[in-house]
């Protein structure tokens, strides 16, 4: 009966090693990871766009390219799209602050060697000069994180300027 069913055998690695090819990307040691770090901000953030979308589509200004004729898709993409997008954008470089703190329990979780794995396994064995060079590491990450979404606000609104 068991042979009829398809299991996901989880190694625990992104790669398998077939005799024939060498070491192969098994794609399936990705789906619970990517489910579990990745469906709330998922959810969240569209959820913020609809309603980013809805309160920009109300203005005047997409009320006056609706009366000058340009098509939905114009309007959608080079006018209102545009303005919800800012929103959005600070609350994906929020979300993106939770998603690595949250990979080093689904790194440890799910067995995978990284970052966040490699920082537990040295705060349980107290090795501090570890732990402070994966955390300045992760502080380097989160300044360039806001340097590019300085650099988004003023691509995506001429209004915005860097000083």
């Amino acid at each position: 009966m068991l042979s009829n069913y398809t299991h996901l055998n989880m190694s625990g690695s992104l790669y398998s090693y077939d005799p024939f090819k060498g070491e192969v990307i098994t794609l399936k040691n990705l789906v619970l990871p990517v489910i579990t770090l990745g469906l709330r901000p998922l959810a969240i953030i569209v959820q913020l766009t609809r309603n980013a979308m809805l309160d920009v589509l109300g203005q005047d200004y997409i009320r006056t390219a609706k009366a000058k004729g340009l098509s939905n898709r114009t309007i959608i993409y080079r006018h209102a799209l545009k303005n919800a997008m800012n929103p959005v954008i600070t609350a994906i470089a929020n979300w993106f602050a939770s998603l690595l703190a949250g990979s080093f329990f689904v790194e440890y979780i799910f067995g995978y060697n990284g970052l966040g794995k490699a920082t537990v396994d040295a705060l349980e064995m107290s090795d501090f000069p570890v732990v402070m060079g994966s955390i300045l590491f992760i502080a380097f990450i989160f300044v360039v994180i806001s340097i590019l979404v300085d650099v988004i606000y003023v691509w995506i609104d001429p209004r915005v300027k860097l000083s």
